[in-house]
């Protein structure tokens, strides 16, 4: 049940995430950071699954940081936001690996040059682990000394937009209508955080199996930095066996 949503104010970007780790019924840890650092004045926040979301947003981080290593100038947000969607699309595209060899090779060779390098999967002909589509939906958050705070909405099939406020994962049924009654432009830092606040207790009152912990960063002019976190519950020390 993942949640993450984000809003532009007066002259700065807020994201908040849960930091539940889950897969099917069960919660690994409820400490998992899913909002990452992109350089000084960026920030991505992604959700989705979980090997989709720590690979790929570690992919985005290390090409922007590329970037700005090879040109001595870092990416704007708005390329940033496009050069992240591009990724999207492209690995929406592609065929998988397994298949370009079927088609080269014949699907029965390639059973067996698949085994051979270790590519085997039960399906191997189908998308497979290769280059498949990332599921992974982001909020792109970022400052820019000329255009200011901006907020980026890519979804997995690579839809970009630019938006005051937005929000994916089911928290989104809530966290967009509170924002929808309550935000407006030019909003101060405190309204930002109350509303978020707002979100998040709206969150945790209403949803089924609700996310119980939060944390909430901020980018402005002085750089992009955790502000808070929102805990219900900490993660419950090992107990050591007798």
């Amino acid at each position: 049940m993942e949640c993450v949503f984000g809003l532009v104010g007066n002259g700065f970007a807020v994201v908040a995430a849960d930091t539940s780790a889950v897969h099917s019924i069960l919660v690994h840890k409820s400490n998992e950071d899913k909002i990452m650092v992109l350089d000084s004045h960026k920030l991505i926040a992604a959700s989705g699954e979980s090997g989709d979301r720590v690979q790929f947003t570690e992919y985005i981080q290390k090409n922007v940081a590329l970037y700005q290593f090879r040109n001595g100038i870092p990416l704007t947000t708005a390329a940033a936001a496009n050069f992240t969607r591009g990724e999207l699309a492209t690995a929406l595209r592609k065929q998988s690996r397994a298949r370009k060899f079927a088609r080269f090779w014949g699907y029965r060779d390639c059973v067996l040059l698949c085994y051979t390098m270790s590519l085997w999967t039960e399906n191997w002909f189908s998308l497979g682990k290769f280059v498949n589509p990332y599921f992974v939906n982001i909020l792109l958050a970022g400052y820019d000394k000329e255009t200011g705070p901006s907020l980026y909405y890519i979804d997995y099939i690579a839809s970009l937009h630019k938006v005051e406020k937005g929000a994916f994962g089911y928290g989104s049924y809530f966290s967009l209508s509170i924002m929808d009654r309550h935000y407006h432009s030019g909003m101060s830092l405190e309204e930002a955080i109350d509303l978020v606040d707002k979100c998040i207790m709206e969150i945790r009152s209403r949803l089924v199996v609700a996310p119980p912990n939060f944390v909430i960063k901020i980018v402005d002019k002085d750089g992009a930095r955790q502000y808070a976190w929102r805990e219900s519950i900490k993660d419950a020390s090992v107990v050591p066996s007798a």
